[in-house]
């Protein structure tokens, strides 16, 4: 850095004497001072095109002066270098130092550097630079009866019995140190050689070991602890990137996403979790390495964070890829204390156990304490994780977040218990061990994904979509008023999406995907086409999942009862547009299931038996206000307002016959040819 400022005052001196030799400079010297004579002979355009420029919703989160440079997808490591060395000669030319403390190579291709917020503008102007983010500042989320409330068969012992101890499974954990030397945990838990900490606030931090251990070390012992532990087979492999207080910075965290990333390229651990016990504010890079990470097959499995509030504004927990955990108390109800208490929302995938938790304590290699938060939550669903795993070890992690959510215990949260704004989109269920890993075939599993509530504008739309390796088996929307101009599939960068349009006097409106797994099931989306004309499925071998629709006038949805039939289809009314989902498998079947209340009600319901599975969920109209409709776990709920007859439920119930169930009607339908 000093040499950066030395080679800035030479060069100033160089304008007025020519004595300075050239041999006085290293190679990289040289290059330097060529790129600020270059710099000072071409002034700046203006008019160049900027990238972005990021920072945390939190203030007081936020680590100023220090810097993560993205850039552009494609950008080879040379330009990285290039960029680097452009950045630092046109710092020094204005007498500002930089200095690079790290650079990226995974799923985000830059570096982190530590300079003036005025060299901000020009760091911006760099080619290849997509944007800039303010690094900030992550925290370990830890605020416990809890063994016995996950188990659903209980054992006459009394024992806690899983159905297995996730031997198979490898999980690396991103926190705080551990004392491995603890009883709990001693042979379970290996150390990496990497560690990536700010340092502590204020002059008088006591780093004892006691301190800096206590978070890490109670985490692993909630995963894997001989007595506390959910599946005590695991080998945790620790990685630390918060500092002895808890905290950390989204920059450490992408080192140790990367360090993982590159351990996993040398020595491949399948399957494999990542727990992240921590919250930030939110942060684009984090999601979109975290994203990443789950592409490469890694379980990433985090904490919703603390704070009350809505899990979409923090990261990791607002990427769509990571499995977000909520944390519940001993009645089942979700986590508060004062002013602090589990986050909610959509973001969240399900809760668990987080309040008084027992485990491993870094006081002494024998003592115990007790936590509580979503950190302790998410190392609960991490353990239930590998527990699923170490029977279904080929389950992608999206077909392991549909059995997750299968084996939780449903509709044990009080709704009155949840902000009024979140109760619909937060889902109630808490997770639970599987009664049995036994091979119970291929069943159909679904889940229904919300987006966040659109403007109030007409023309105001809202999406959301499946996570990759679900299949969209139909697309719904809800309005609060019921001013909602209806729905629509369509296909943006190669996905499917769900569109929700707000209506004439609407107040906002919700689009809801129907998201499922299993059987390599193959979905289409198919237009009416043209306004007023059904919507149909392009043979018999395809099955109706789902039917939506929708006027571009903005006028209010009113949809029809979809044709289930020799003929599938979705028919539509004068003027609007039907959207069918027609999906394909060998050994895929759907049927309706219909309820017509008898006068109005407000709400109408219809459900799926066992074994069968919503996949899509209509409402018909008897001349009432219909506010759409939406799925809750395998029931399909109607709201209703107005006057009029109220309106029908109509449920499109699927599912994966069995091979006995196949062969018998493959056999039928040869014998009626």
């Amino acid at each position: 850095m000093r040499r950066l400022l030395a080679l800035a005052l030479l060069l100033m001196r160089a304008a007025a004497t020519t004595e300075l030799h050239e041999e006085d400079y290293t190679e990289e010297d040289e290059m330097i001072l060529s790129l600020i004579r270059k710099d000072d002979s071409q002034p700046e355009l203006e008019s160049a095109p900027s990238g972005q420029f990021l920072r945390c919703t939190k203030a007081s989160w936020r680590v100023p002066g220090h810097y993560i440079v993205v850039l552009r997808s494609g950008t080879h490591e040379n330009q990285v270098a290039r960029t680097v060395r452009a950045l630092r000669a046109k710092a020094a030319r204005r007498g500002y130092l930089t200095e690079i403390t790290r650079t990226y190579s995974g799923a985000v291709r830059g570096f982190l550097v530590k300079m003036s917020s005025d060299v901000l503008h020009m760091a911006l102007k760099l080619p290849h630079v997509d944007y800039i983010e303010e690094d900030s500042t992550v925290f370990a989320q830890g605020l416990p009866w809890n063994l016995e409330r996950i188990v659903q068969t209980k054992n006459k012992s009394g024992k806690y019995t899983p159905p297995n101890d996730g031997a198979q499974v490898g999980l690396f954990l991103m926190d705080t140190s551990v004392q491995t030397s603890h009883r709990e945990i001693e042979g379970r838990v290996m150390v990496t050689d990497f560690n990536s900490v700010p340092e502590e606030d204020g002059v008088r931090v006591h780093r004892q070991a006691s301190q800096c251990d206590s978070h890490g070390t109670h985490t692993a012992g909630v995963v894997s602890g001989r007595d506390s532990g959910v599946a005590r087979g695991v080998s945790v492999n620790s990685v630390r990137v918060l500092n002895c207080q808890g905290k950390g910075t989204v920059s450490g965290v992408l080192a140790g996403l990367e360090f993982i990333h590159a351990s996993l390229q040398v020595q491949p651990i399948s399957p494999v979790i990542i727990l992240l016990p921590f919250a930030g504010g939110f942060s684009r890079s984090l999601n979109t390495a975290c994203r990443e990470m789950v592409r490469s097959g890694a379980v990433l499995i985090a904490a919703a964070g603390n704070y009350q509030d809505d899990a979409c504004l923090y990261s990791p927990a607002s990427e769509p890829e990571v499995i977000t955990v909520g944390a519940t108390n001993a009645a089942d109800q979700p986590l508060s204390a004062g002013t602090t208490g589990t986050n909610v929302g959509r973001c969240v995938d399900l809760f668990a156990p987080g309040d008084d938790i027992i485990s491993a304590s870094s006081d002494c290699a024998t003592c115990f304490t007790t936590k509580s938060g979503t950190s302790q939550a998410a190392a609960h669903v991490a353990g239930i994780a590998a527990v699923l795993l170490n029977a279904n070890p080929k389950a992608s992690p999206a077909e392991l977040l549909q059995l997750l959510r299968h084996h939780s215990v449903h509709r044990v949260m009080n709704p009155d218990s949840l902000p009024a704004e979140h109760r619909l989109t937060t889902p109630n269920m808490v997770a639970a061990l599987p009664k049995t890993t036994e091979p119970s075939g291929n069943p159909l599993l679904c889940r229904s994904v919300w987006s966040e509530k659109s403007g109030v504008a007409i023309s105001h739309t809202v999406v959301t979509h499946c996570r990759q390796g679900e299949e969209m088996f139909s697309c719904s929307s809800y309005s609060p008023n019921g001013a909602r101009g209806g729905e629509r599939t369509e296909v943006r960068y190669g996905q499917k999406q769900c569109v929700a349009h707000n209506g004439i006097g609407g107040e906002g409106v919700y689009a809801i995907a129907r998201c499922c797994t299993g059987n390599s099931v193959k979905c289409q989306a198919h237009a009416s086409p043209q306004a007023g004309m059904d919507a149909e499925c392009p043979s018999p071998e395809h099955q109706l999942t789902g039917c939506s629709s929708h006027f571009e006038s903005g006028g209010v949805a009113d949809p029809m009862r979809p044709l289930h039939g020799n003929r599938k289809a979705c028919p539509a009314r004068t003027g609007m547009t039907s959207h069918a989902s027609c999906c394909h498998a060998p050994s895929l079947e759907c049927r309706l299931n219909e309820h017509y209340p008898f006068g109005f009600t407000e709400q109408a319901e219809v459900s799926c038996e066992d074994s069968w599975t919503l996949t899509g969920c209509n409402s018909v109209s008897q001349s009432s206000i219909t506010h759409g409709a939406y799925a809750r776990d395998n029931t399909c709920v109607v709201r209703v307002s107005g006057e009029g007859r109220g309106a029908a439920a109509i449920a499109i119930c699927c599912r994966y016959r069995s091979l006995e169930q196949a062969s018998s009607k493959h056999s039928h339908d040869q014998g009626n040819q």
